[in-house]
């Protein structure tokens, strides 16, 4: 055996070849006397690729957290502890690569490290394929990995929010499982859809957001310039969303659980009047109305006043909040067949009694390599949405009276607390009905891959996929719920689709040109078929909607249908030159179904880009500071075929009528038809430049765009003559203007601690530059030529009319304690001629900014986002109080002749002109916070485990803002200021299952992320 090991290893002495107990023990004996059992010490000096000193590297002991960092020549030292067995040094700097030196018998040694080129040959997912970070010519920004991790969100929409500069997601509810609004640079349209374009593992995804769990997720790219998105036509003009699940990988089976839980409660509170506060608001109703009543608006409430009983119904809604979510996956595979299984459970009970959601999902995703020229592989997926439950109401239970009598004698709610009122129900009577609501997606894909031996680079994908998506939503209000004959409703849907696409690429290098040229030619169906039935008179609450034909009353029952289908086909040439000069160009050419007869059913979208890698030529790369300089162009068009599949075919209603006595059914005209109607076009032009300077320690992307959108489908008006008021039609243009700047910085970097920055920021000036239908200003539908849409049209409020002041000679009528409104054009009274253009809701600009700090296996993640320049309708403000009936918060107040308010109107103010109370909603959040903590490699080692960490999260910890509300993101539809009731009767009736009117919670979780 030994003369083995000395033909292998030439003249190695024999005892070389022995292992050493320890990097002590593989020291040189002193005179023939073992060594010591004492701590080592290894020094050394680290060069750059120049062969200067590299200050601030980090020098780590494998293994452990036993480190330091060099000094300013690049000097180290570093104690390595006795008994450690074959010490390896791991050398780490941001823009370099990593070294590991076995340390063997050195005790002084000199490395030199080599620049890490990974961020520019990383490669990035783009739409049909994937290219080189440094490659890419279009605007495609990766979503943050730890924006997918550790956070307590339902949803991916969640987690994007303020992460990635262009990209603003609006929450407009907090209630569990709804859905985010995203809008990527803008807001394009006007009536057509304006969401993203979701692909899913590079096909369309006919689910939404709710359906996917974070925890499924590789990587999320966002296409947001034309360059990037014309691949998609016309389906990419509001941008694209790329989601990249996970997939299995060479290596033994790995088994992942990971998992949080914890509670919710209320981010903000508004705080109803007490009842000593309720009563003096009544009596300092009546007051100014000039009229005398009792202490309370309604005789039911007298003895519970008598009494000084009172209730407080916020309490009496509320629950204690709740969300968990737990994954486990099983991962792995070899050279040929590599799969990923995951299953997920997701539940949050809502602050509010009723509210909950629940998801249940499962994912297989699967690769085989069948042949060296042949590769396939399918993915399963399958989500179950349940937000069913009857709910408690919000809105009523603000406006409620502390005297009211919330039970009955027996126990069961009262219909109507505060008796005689009747024009709204018990907050809590929602809780009585049967209500389900269901939704169940299924998605099956598969794709074969070709790669012909024959031709070098060549390849041919096949993609098919199909998606089964059904809607159950089932509802009885019986007699505990205030109907006395019982309703029931049922919908039901179904909505099929699949797509098949073939894409032909091919790569090719000729020295230090690069070409990749990809072909495709798809198609996509997409149907709806839907159908109603409502019934009432129910003998008994019993059956409810199980049998809903057992209703008294004739049940109505009504269906409808719809098929969309697109068939394109796109060319996409990437050239590049020694990775210096780049060029794209794209065509894609898209037939819809959903366009008129008299219209080309198809267009062409092209689109082409630019760009130079200045930091890649000569005079530049040896240059020490500049160490990434990028410039990209890009100029193209997108489509949206965003109406409905038969908006261009004139269409009847149904409507019954007596004829001869008899009930006949016939039609009536209910809206025209446009065979013309044609796509919404987007033109954009995109200019950017990348860079990373001080050896990438700061990089980032400055970016400016323009985008016009052109032939906007708009309703206009036509004579009335015709039988129709309006018809859809290709008019109007809106511009986009931004500029986006993202920015990563490496603060400091040691042995033991780092702290990284992440900043974006971004500004989107929107303009409505051409009608069509008219060349002023449309104000009834607040449509102004010049200004943002979003726009809010409102009269200058300047004060309130004090006891004392004079208002004849600008307001005449007006009395102390109304609104003081500016006369703007000078004719010495208020009218609507004095309304003005006030601002929009869109924000000036939006930012967000993740500071990340890390000592040993600690780390912390905080993160605040801001939106500023929002002005928004406050329907809190905008409180219709009923003739002193209603509650109100009270952080809203009123003016009283003592209190003298300049802010706040009179009880007695009837707010006739519709005033709505434009007010800053501009907000700075504490997004999230999460803490987490990984156990170190030795003790992973020991337990004989992947990795194991844990973490605390926070979300929505607190929110600046000068906002009265629940927050300043949500509307509240109580109130339209016109002295009716806004939705009233609706959000105090059980049946209503959405209500828009619930806060945003707090969340603090409880995480574990284990690896087998």
């Amino acid at each position: 055996m030994q003369a083995k090991l000395l033909l292998l290893c030439g003249a190695l002495p024999l005892a070389a070849l022995q292992p050493a107990a320890s990097w002590a023990d593989a020291r040189p004996a002193a005179h023939g006397l073992a060594a010591p059992a004492a701590d080592g010490t290894i020094s050394g000096t680290v060069l750059d690729e120049k062969g200067a000193g590299l200050p601030g590297v980090t020098v780590v002991l494998k293994g452990t957290t036993t480190g330091t960092s060099t000094d300013g020549n690049g000097g180290f030292t570093l104690q390595i502890p006795a008994g450690t067995a074959a010490p390896t040094l791991v050398i780490s700097f941001v823009g370099y690569v990593k070294q590991e030196i076995v340390v063997g018998s050195q005790s002084t040694i000199t490395v030199k490290l080599a620049p890490d080129t990974q961020d520019l040959s990383e490669v990035v997912v783009v739409g049909y394929g994937t290219q080189k970070r440094s490659d890419v010519t279009g605007s495609v920004v990766s979503v943050p990995q730890d924006r997918l991790e550790k956070l307590p969100v339902a949803n991916v929409a969640q987690a994007l929010q303020g992460a990635v500069a262009g990209v603003q997601v609006t929450s407009g509810s907090g209630v569990p499982g709804s859905q985010s609004s995203i809008q990527i640079r803008g807001v394009r349209s006007i009536t057509a859809n304006t969401d993203p374009y979701l692909i899913v593992d590079g096909l369309p995804f006919a689910g939404n957001l709710n359906d996917i769990n974070t925890n499924d997720i590789a990587s999320i790219e966002i296409l947001k310039d034309a360059s990037s998105t014309a691949i998609y036509g016309t389906r990419g003009s509001n941008g694209v969303i790329l989601v990249t699940t996970k997939r299995g990988k060479t290596g033994k089976p790995q088994i992942r659980y990971a998992g949080y839980a914890g509670p919710e409660y209320i981010v903000a509170k508004l705080h109803p009047l007490n009842g000593p506060d309720f009563v003096a608001k009544y009596e300092e109703f009546t007051r100014q109305r000039g009229i005398t009543f009792g202490h309370v608006p309604n005789l039911s409430e007298v003895d519970n006043y008598n009494a000084g009983r009172t209730v407080d119904w916020m309490e009496l809604i509320k629950q204690q909040g709740f969300i968990q979510d737990h994954n486990v996956s099983i991962s792995g595979g070899n050279d040929d067949v590599k799969y990923f299984v995951s299953g997920d459970y997701f539940k949050q009970q809502g602050i509010i009694k009723g509210y909950q959601y629940q998801r249940i999902s499962f994912r297989t995703n699967v690769d085989a390599n069948l042949t060296n020229w042949l590769r396939v592989g399918t993915s399963a997926f399958y989500a179950n949405n349940d937000d069913g439950g009857g709910r408690a109401n919000l809105s009523s239970a603000m406006i409620s009276s502390p005297y009211a009598n919330v039970y009955n004698p027996d126990g069961t709610y009262t219909i109507y607390a505060q008796q005689p009122e009747q024009l709204f129900t018990n907050p809590l009577i929602g809780t009585t009905t049967t209500r389900e609501s269901r939704v169940n997606q299924l998605t099956g894909t598969g794709y074969a891959e070709v790669a012909p031996t024959f031709l070098s680079g060549l390849k041919y994908r096949l993609n098919v996929t199909y998606g089964f998506r059904t809607y159950r939503f089932a509802n009885y209000v019986g007699r505990q719920g205030g109907d006395l004959r019982g309703t029931a409703q049922l919908v039901n849907d179904e909505r099929p689709n699949y797509t098949v696409e073939n894409i032909l690429a091919y790569n090719k290098d000729i020295d230090k040109h690069h070409f990749d040229l990809t072909l495709l030619y798809s198609a996509q169906q997409n149907k709806l078929f839907t159908t109603t039935e409502n019934a009432s008179g129910f003998i008994n609450d019993q059956i409810g909607f199980n049998s809903i034909g057992s209703g008294s009353n004739t049940p109505t029952i009504s269906s409808y249908s719809e098929r969309r289908a697109l068939v394109s086909q796109m060319a996409r040439l990437n050239y590049s030159y020694d990775s210096r000069y780049l060029f794209t160009a794209t065509a894609r050419r898209d037939g819809s179904s959903v366009f008129g007869a008299n219209a080309d059913k198809y267009a062409t979208f092209p689109s082409v880009a630019v760009g130079w890698n200045i930091a890649n030529e000569a005079f530049l790369k040896d240059n020490s500071v500049l160490n990434v300089l990028k410039l990209r162009f890009s100029y193209g068009t997108t489509g949206n075929e965003g109406i409905d599949p038969y908006g261009t075919i004139t269409g009847n209603a149904l409507l019954q009528y007596a004829y001869g006595g008899v009930a006949a059914v016939g039609v009536r005209a209910n809206n025209i038809g446009n065979a013309n109607l044609k796509w919404e076009q987007t033109t954009s032009a995109n200019y950017a430049i990348d860079f990373g300077v001080l050896k990438n320690r700061i990089t980032g992307s400055l970016e400016y765009y323009d985008a016009k959108t052109k032939d906007l489908l708009l309703a206009r008006q036509i004579p009335i003559i015709s039988g129709y008021n309006s018809i859809l039609d290709n008019i109007g243009v809106v511009q986009n203007k931004g500029i986006e700047l993202s920015l990563n910085t490496v603060n400091i970097q040691k042995a033991d601690f780092s702290w990284s920055s992440a900043f974006n920021i971004s500004a989107n000036r929107n303009r409505l530059l051409e009608l069509g239908y008219t060349s002023t200003d449309d104000i009834g539908n607040r449509r102004f030529l010049g200004r943002p849409l979003g726009a809010i049209y409102d009269y200058r409020k300047i004060g309130v009319w004090q006891v004392g002041e004079d208002p004849s000679q600008q307001d005449p009528g007006a009395k102390p304690g109304d609104l003081k409104f500016a006369d703007l054009n000078g004719d010495k009274k208020i009218d609507s001629n004095d309304r003005e253009y006030v601002g929009s809701s869109l924000p000036d600009y939006t930012a967000g900014l993740t500071n990340t700090f890390t000592y040993k296996g600690l780390s912390l993640r905080v993160f605040l986002q801001t939106a500023q320049g929002i002005l928004k309708n406050n329907g809190i403000l905008n409180f219709v109080d009923l003739g002193g009936r209603l509650n109100t918060p009270q952080e809203v107040g009123y003016w009283t002749p003592q209190n003298a308010s300049n802010d706040r109107p009179g009880l007695n103010f009837y707010n006739t002109r519709g005033y709505q109370y434009p007010v800053d909603a501009s907000y700075t959040r504490l997004k999230d916070v999460t803490l987490s903590y990984s156990l170190p490699a030795p003790l992973i080692e020991r337990l004989k485990m992947g990795g194991i960490s844990v973490y605390v999260s926070g979300r929505n910890l607190y929110t600046w803002t000068k906002w009265v509300g629940w927050d300043p993101e949500q509307g509240y539809t109580l109130g339209n200021g016109s002295g009716n009731v806004d939705n009233l009767t609706t959000l105090g009736n059980p049946r209503n299952g959405t209500n828009p009117n619930f806060p945003q919670v707090r969340t603090f979780v409880f995480g574990l992320n284990l690896t087998l």
